[in-house]
């Protein structure tokens, strides 16, 4: 089941970059689908859909590399690397989703701009004025 899972998202992935069509991802998605962000806001299936295909024009010829994928039973964890052609270094991206019988139930994302890992590592001390 866990590589069966991890294939399932990889699948999703591949499917999205490489083909931009975001319907293709609809039915790998069970319909009380919830994507979480960081800031507690989520996001059902058919909003989660229409951010994906707004973000598409902006990010047409995104790179994704993807360095890592672990699975857990229902869960799987991908850490990529996401850059548009020419805006090295890009994002670090970390995508935990959770399967539940074969089709992706809740996702969660954290994203990272690559230049500013350094000074998030001490995101608790106060900013300089």
């Amino acid at each position: 089941m866990t590589t069966e899972n991890k294939n399932i998202v990889q699948r999703a992935l591949t499917e999205l970059v490489g083909t931009g069509d975001v319907d293709a991802l609809a039915p790998l998605l069970t319909d009380d689908f919830v994507h979480h962000r960081p800031d507690s806001t989520s996001s059902t299936k058919a909003e989660w859909l229409a951010a994906v295909r707004a973000a598409l024009i902006p990010l047409a010829g995104m790179q994704v590399e993807i360095q890592h994928v672990l699975a857990d039973g229902d869960h799987v964890v991908m850490y990529s690397r996401r850059w548009l052609p020419g805006a090295e270094p890009g994002i670090a991206v970390v995508d935990i989703w959770r399967l539940d019988d074969g089709l992706i139930a809740e996702a969660w994302e954290i994203i990272e701009p690559v230049a500013r890992a350094t000074e998030h590592l001490t995101w608790w001390e106060p900013a300089a004025h």
